[in-house]
C-alpha cells in the first residue's frame, strides 16, 4: 500500500483553496456545490487515513521547523477517528447550508467562512506538533467568531462572540504556557517526542497538564464560563450544528490527545473530574426547565462535555472518545432537525393514564436499574473498582431509563409490560458496556488503559456523581408534583435562569466591553 501521512493534509488545504474562490460571493449556489464536492474529497481522504492507521499503525511526519518546533502530522487511532468524524459532519453541514441560506445576500461569504472553520478543525486534529496545534486552535477560534457575528446587527450575537473570544484567548494563553513547560521538559514539541518520554513525570509536566486541562475546560464551555454557548443561537443553524457537533469537542480532544501525559498528573485529573462533574450536574438540571428547543440543546451540550471531561478525569479516555463521537453525531442531527421538533412531538404525543410514577414504585425501579448496572458491569469487566469512569457513566445511563421501568410498574402493571421495559433497560446497558470494550480495543496504544480506582478521593467523586444523578432522576420524575409546591416553583425559576451565572457574566461583559450591533453581516 502506497501511503504518506502528508496526504491527510489535502482535506484542510482543499477547503482553504475553495474558500479563496473569487466568484463565491457572486454565484453562491455554484460555490456551495463545489465546496460540498471538496468536503466529500476530504471525507474520502479521512477514510483513507483511518484505513492506513488500521493497516500500518500510528504514523508521523518529519517536522518542518527548528528545534522540535514547527509543523508536522500525527495519525493514530485518536486522530483518525476524529478526522473521519469532523470531515463527515463538515460535509453534511456544507450540504445543508446550500439551501438553508439560499437567497441571503451574504450566502457566499457564509460558505467561505464555513470552509475555513471546518479546515481549521481538521488541521487541529491531524497536526503532530504543539506549536501547529496552537496555531490551528487560534485560526479555528477566529474563524468561528466571524461566523458567530454573521448577523452583526444582532446585539446578542455580538455579545456571545465577545464572550467566546475572551474564553478562547484565555485557553490559548494556557496552551502557550503549557507548550513552554513541555519544551523545557522534553526539548521538543513533537507529539512523538512527548509521548515517548511521558513515563517520567516532573513538576514541569504536571504544570503543563494542569494548563492543558484548564484550556480544555475553557474550550468546552464548562463552569463558570459556559454562557457564550447558550447565546450562539443568533447565528445560522448550520453554525450551531458544527459548533455543538465538532468545535466544542476541541477541549475533549485536547485532553484525549495528551492523555499519556495527563494520566500521570493527579492534579490535572482531579481538576477535570471536579469541574466536569459539577458542570454535568448543573447542565442536566437547568436543561429540564428550558422551553426553547435550541437553548435546551445547548445546556445538553454543556452537560455532555462535562460528562466527557469527568470520564477523562477518572482515567477512562477511550470511553470519553466514544462519548465524544456519539454526542457529535446526535447533536448534529438534533440541531439540523430542530425546526421540525414540534411536528414530531405532536405526532408522537399520547395521554398518560397515571401521570408521574408513584415515588415508592419509582424508587423500586431506580434500585432495579442500579442493580442491573452492577450486574452488567461485573459481567463485562467494567466494575466500579476496575473502571470507575466507565461504571459511573453506565450507572447514569441506566438511571436515565428508570422512568421507563417505573411507568411499566406504575401505569400498566402486567408481566408483558414489566418484562419488556426491564429487557429494554438491560439491552441498552449491555450495549453501552459492550461499546466500551470495543472502544478500548480500538484505541489500544493510542490512549492509556482505563485507570482503576486508586484513591479515596476518586471513590468519593464517583459516589457523589452517582448519588447526585440519582437525585436528578428522582426530581425529573416528580416535576409535576414538585411544580405545585412553593419551593418547587422557586427552584424552577432559579434553574430556568441558569442560577443567574450567565446573567452575571453578561453584566460584567457589557460593562468591560459594550456590545454594539453593526449593520449587516460582520
Amino acid at each position: 500500500m502506497i501511503w504518506t501521512p502528508w496526504l491527510a493534509a489535502l482535506a484542510p488545504l482543499a477547503l482553504i483553496l475553495a474558500a479563496l474562490w473569487p466568484a463565491a460571493r457572486r454565484t453562491p449556489l455554484a460555490f456551495a456545490d463545489g465546496a460540498f464536492a471538496v468536503s466529500l474529497l476530504g471525507f474520502v481522504v479521512s477514510l483513507a487515513s483511518a484505513l492506513a492507521v488500521v493497516m500500518l499503525g500510528a504514523q508521523t511526519t518529519p517536522t518542518f521547523g527548528t528545534g522540535g518546533v514547527g509543523v508536522s502530522l500525527y495519525l493514530d487511532a485518536v486522530s483518525a477517528t476524529m478526522f473521519v468524524l469532523v470531515s463527515f459532519v463538515g460535509a453534511v453541514v456544507l450540504r445543508y447550508s446550500r439551501n438553508y441560506l439560499d437567497g441571503d445576500p451574504n450566502h457566499g461569504v457564509f460558505l467561505q467562512r464555513l470552509c475555513v472553520t471546518i479546515a481549521s478543525v481538521q488541521a487541529l486534529i491531524i497536526v503532530g506538533n504543539v506549536a501547529a496545534l496552537i496555531l490551528a486552535a487560534i485560526v479555528m477560534s477566529v474563524s468561528l467568531n466571524r461566523l458567530l457575528v454573521f448577523y452583526g446587527e444582532r446585539r446578542g450575537a455580538v455579545l456571545a462572540a465577545r464572550k467566546k473570544f475572551v474564553a478562547s484567548r484565555l485557553a490559548d494563553l494556557a496552551l502557550i504556557a503549557a507548550a513552554v513547560c513541555l519544551y523545557q521538559a522534553f526539548g521538543s514539541l513533537d507529539y512523538a517526542a512527548l509521548f515517548a518520554g511521558s513515563a517520567e513525570p516532573s513538576a514541569l509536566v504536571t504544570g503543563a497538564t494542569v494548563l492543558i486541562a484548564v484550556a480544555a475546560l475553557l474550550k468546552s464551555a464548562q463552569l463558570p464560563l459556559h454562557g457564550w454557548l447558550l447565546e450562539v443561537m443568533e447565528t445560522p443553524t448550520p453554525v450551531s450544528a458544527l459548533l455543538h457537533a465538532g468545535i466544542i469537542n476541541a477541549g475533549g480532544f485536547l485532553v484525549i490527545r495528551f492523555a499519556d501525559l495527563i494520566a500521570l498528573s493527579a492534579p490535572a485529573l482531579h481538576v477535570l473530574a471536579i469541574v466536569g462533574g459539577a458542570t454535568a450536574l448543573f447542565g442536566s438540571l437547568v436543561m429540564l426547565t428550558q422551553t426553547s428547543v435550541k437553548v435546551s440543546l445547548a445546556y445538553s451540550t454543556v452537560a455532555q462535555m462535562g460528562f466527557m471531561l469527568l470520564q477523562c478525569g477518572l482515567g477512562a479516555f477511550a470511553a470519553a472518545l466514544l462519548h465524544l463521537v456519539a454526542h457529535s453525531l446526535y447533536k448534529a442531527h438534533a440541531f439540523l432537525s430542530s425546526g421540525s421538533v414540534i411536528d414530531v412531538l405532536r405526532a408522537s404525543w399520547s395521554p398518560s393514564p397515571g401521570g408521574a410514577p408513584h415515588p415508592a414504585r419509582f424508587m423500586i425501579a431506580l434500585g432495579l436499574v442500579l442493580v442491573a448496572a452492577l450486574g452488567l458491569s461485573a459481567l463485562l469487566g467494567a466494575t466500579l473498582a476496575d473502571k470507575p469512569g466507565v461504571f459511573a457513566l453506565g450507572a447514569i445511563l441506566m438511571m436515565s431509563l428508570t422512568l421507563l421501568v417505573a411507568q411499566g410498574l406504575d401505569e400498566r402493571p402486567n408481566a408483558f409490560v414489566i418484562g419488556g421495559t426491564l429487557a429494554a433497560a438491560l439491552g441498552v446497558g449491555a450495549l453501552y458496556f459492550a461499546l466500551q470494550i470495543g472502544a478500548e480495543q480500538l484505541l489500544v496504544g493510542a490512549v492509556p488503559k482505563t485507570s482503576p480506582l486508586t484513591s479515596a478521593f476518586d471513590a468519593a467523586i464517583v459516589a457523589l456523581v452517582i448519588t447526585s444523578f440519582a437525585g436528578v432522576t428522582l426530581l425529573q420524575s416528580q416535576l409535576g408534583r414538585v411544580a405545585t409546591t412553593r419551593w418547587g416553583q422557586a427552584l424552577y425559576v432559579h434553574l430556568n435562569q441558569g442560577l443567574y451565572l450567565n446573567t452575571i457574566a453578561n453584566r460584567l461583559a457589557l460593562k468591560l466591553w459594550p456590545a454594539r450591533a453593526t449593520r449587516g453581516a460582520a
